[in-house]
């Protein structure tokens, strides 16, 4: 985790940074890695939609078969798949770690929550993929919360990007997911229609 370089590589393939430490790899090479990385080539319709749904499984951190799964529900459902999809993406629990602030990666907001260091209304959940909803409070553990991780955390370290879906009390490591996201407060890069097209064939 501490060698940037996979997770430079990926961003560069997918064009979009992962990681604040990647950013920097990017912003000086923001072309796919290799030696073809800097030749523009003609791309099938199939790669271009096949590489929006990479790029969405990148951001989130998710398995092929969780964002097929997150698709068919979202098809399901009713109104704009594309937003419904990302919707439901967005209200899973290492997602909301990462948006609150207590966490700097959807890596490590991933980690926080498998070790068990997370609370959803009083009670310890350790399922990245579990989803909140409206009304919900994450908390910090007791225990966890001399980490150096989350006294960054609580100092504001992370706190400059946090969604208006989320009231988030940093000093007391506390978020209250108050709605449901809408498409355009979501901070991923994705035409989410190139994902529904991809599934959709």
């Amino acid at each position: 985790m501490n060698n940037p370089r996979p997770k430079v590589r990926l961003s560069r393939a997918l064009g979009v940074p992962l990681t604040p430490k990647s950013v920097k790899y990017f912003e000086a090479r923001p072309y796919p890695p290799g030696v073809h990385g800097r030749a523009r080539k003609q791309e099938s319709d199939y790669k271009v939609r096949l590489r929006e749904k990479q790029r969405l499984r990148a951001q989130y951190n998710i398995r092929e078969a969780q964002l097929r799964n997150a698709f068919a529900k979202a098809d399901k459902a009713g109104g704009k798949t594309g937003d419904v999809l990302l919707s439901d993406l967005e209200c899973r629990l290492d997602a909301l770690v990462l948006r609150a602030g207590f966490a700097r990666t959807i890596y490590q907001a991933r980690q926080f929550v498998v070790h068990r260091h997370v609370l959803v209304n009083g009670r310890r959940v350790d399922r990245p993929s579990y989803r909140l909803q409206p009304g919900d409070v994450i908390t910090i553990a007791e225990r966890s919360r001399r980490m150096d991780a989350f006294q960054i955390a609580a100092a504001g370290g992370h706190a400059e990007n946090v969604p208006p879906y989320l009231d988030v009390r940093h000093d007391a490591l506390a978020a209250q997911l108050t709605r449901l996201p809408e498409r355009k407060e979501i901070p991923v890069i994705c035409d989410e229609q190139l994902v529904v097209e991809h599934y959709s064939r």
